[in-house]
């Protein structure tokens, strides 16, 4: 199997997964059991990803990681405003 492909999946796998909390968090608007922390590190995290995958030029984890940036950070913004 080409490594892009495994990319790709694993991209759209991990990206995929985190999808279902974070539309029902934006939807509800309830962010009573997520951890403020856990959230911070996590985007943050996230974001590294992105840069590390601009500057290895590497498309999957770019994708994946611009996504679920925006996905986090939209989650991580109701939780700082409803605290």
């Amino acid at each position: 199997m080409d490594a892009e492909l495994v990319g790709y999946l694993a991209a759209v796998l991990t990206t995929s997964s985190f999808l279902p909390q974070a539309l029902k968090t934006l939807r509800t608007r309830d962010v009573s059991g997520i951890s403020l922390s856990m959230y911070c590190l996590f985007v943050s995290g996230v974001l590294l990803w992105l840069v590390y995958g601009v500057m290895r030029q590497a498309w999957p984890i770019i994708i994946a990681n611009a996504i679920t940036a925006v996905l986090a950070g939209s989650v991580l913004v109701l939780k700082l405003r409803h605290r």
